[in-house]
């Protein structure tokens, strides 16, 4: 009996959909906040601690994870395994009989996000040619900003209608689905070379240009989330949108999002150290422009939209990148490097969320967008330098 091969692309899309269900959970408790406050009787602050308890577990569990479980050499078995644990943090968060449980449920979950971003690209990009492998990164990272769009609004909507915990348990059945396919379509025999350490996460963050790049990463990602962690009260209190209005243009959102981080796959599948301050510079003139526009509503709204655009369109380089340097100068730590990227990104998130709050605080919301002009900037400024030690060592990235 001879087992089935399956085409790339079938392996991509499962890999895609187990990585949107990672991206709806991470998202989803924003919309459900309220009713984990009447529910479960407790404070809105402490309701919060499912969002930041959640994005520190991923930060911390990504490089930790992948640490732990490197003598697993069958690489097919250890993703299987992150999944089934996506899926029993689901299963636990649904079914909490108290916010300490769902607090469990929420950090188990966020564990196996970590270790499965962190993998999923990398076999990805083990799947295709060589000049195509961000594109291949891209595709399982799309299924991530989708979710990124649509966890919000489309946990929230469940919510409404059912109950918290049939978000959660909605979002543990996508993670079944994605079990069963992966299990099915990925080849039993995909091999990663390279073993990671608790040591190997000092001596990835200790190579000069391995920093720079988690740097850039941090400062360019977080760039757009001083504008989107508060693209709702944007919307409804300086634009005047009605609440279906916003709906709609989240969902517009998500599109561009997805359409930028297609393009991104493709345009940095051969120089991504070319192309990479030059999407970043993009990001940063869409968000100034947001600064220019915001009077008025409808020229607003169409800069929202180019920032979406650009927003996640440096992620498949980003992360691409990252692949390639550890290959080339750290080949027993690609999948660590590759970890500490997805910590990176959600370490962006918390600086972009942070620096969005200050803005919005002291200045006022429209001031989001210049200071996420300002810090995308300094992100093209360093990738620039990255660029510019690359060439002098001919690097062919």
């Amino acid at each position: 009996m001879t087992t089935k091969i399956y085409s790339s692309k079938i392996i991509l899309f499962a890999l895609a959909l187990t990585a949107f269900g990672i991206g709806f959970t991470e998202f989803v408790s924003a919309g459900i906040l309220p009713m984990l406050t009447s529910d479960l009787d407790i404070s809105l602050g402490t309701a919060s601690l499912t969002i930041s308890v959640y994005a520190g577990s991923v930060t911390i569990g990504a490089p930790l994870l992948t640490a732990v479980t490197s003598f697993i050499e069958k690489k097919k078995k250890l993703l299987l395994m992150i999944i089934t644990f996506f899926v029993i943090g689901h299963i636990i968060s649904a079914l909490a009989p108290s916010f300490l449980f769902l607090l469990i449920g929420r950090v188990i979950s966020a564990f196996a996000h970590g270790g499965f971003m962190a993998l999923a690209p990398i076999v990805a990009a083990n799947l295709v040619d060589s000049d195509k492998r961000a594109s291949a990164i891209s595709i399982v990272l799309s299924g991530l900003t989708i979710a990124t769009i649509l966890g919000t609004p489309l946990g929230t909507f469940v919510a409404q209608v059912t109950s918290w915990r049939f978000s959660f348990a909605l979002i543990g059945l996508i993670g079944l689905i994605g079990l069963i396919l992966n299990a099915v379509v990925i080849p039993g025999n995909l091999s990663i070379s390279g073993k990671s350490s608790l040591k190997s996460i000092f001596t990835v963050l200790f190579h000069r240009k391995m920093f720079l790049l988690y740097l850039a990463t941090i400062i360019g990602y977080g760039s757009t989330f001083v504008v989107y962690s508060y693209i709702s009260p944007i919307l409804a209190i300086d634009l005047h949108y009605s609440e279906s209005s916003i709906v709609i243009i989240l969902l517009l959102y998500g599109a561009m999002v997805a359409i930028g981080n297609g393009i991104g796959g493709r345009i940095s599948n051969i120089r991504p150290l070319k192309m990479l301050p030059r999407m970043y510079f993009l990001l940063a003139l869409s968000l100034l422009a947001l600064y220019f526009s915001y009077l008025n509503p409808i020229f607003a709204l169409v800069t929202l939209l180019c920032i979406g655009l650009f927003a996640f369109m440096n992620v498949p380089a980003s992360q691409f990148l990252v692949v390639l340097e550890a290959e080339k100068h750290l080949p027993n730590g690609v999948t660590m490097a590759s970890a500490l990227c997805i910590a990176a990104f959600n370490v962006g998130i918390s600086l972009g969320t942070f620096v969005g709050g200050g803005a919005l605080e002291y200045f006022g919301m429209r001031f989001t967008g210049l200071f996420g002009f300002v810090i995308a900037i300094i992100a093209v400024v360093l990738t620039l330098i990255i660029g510019k030690s690359k060439s002098k060592n001919n690097s062919s990235y």
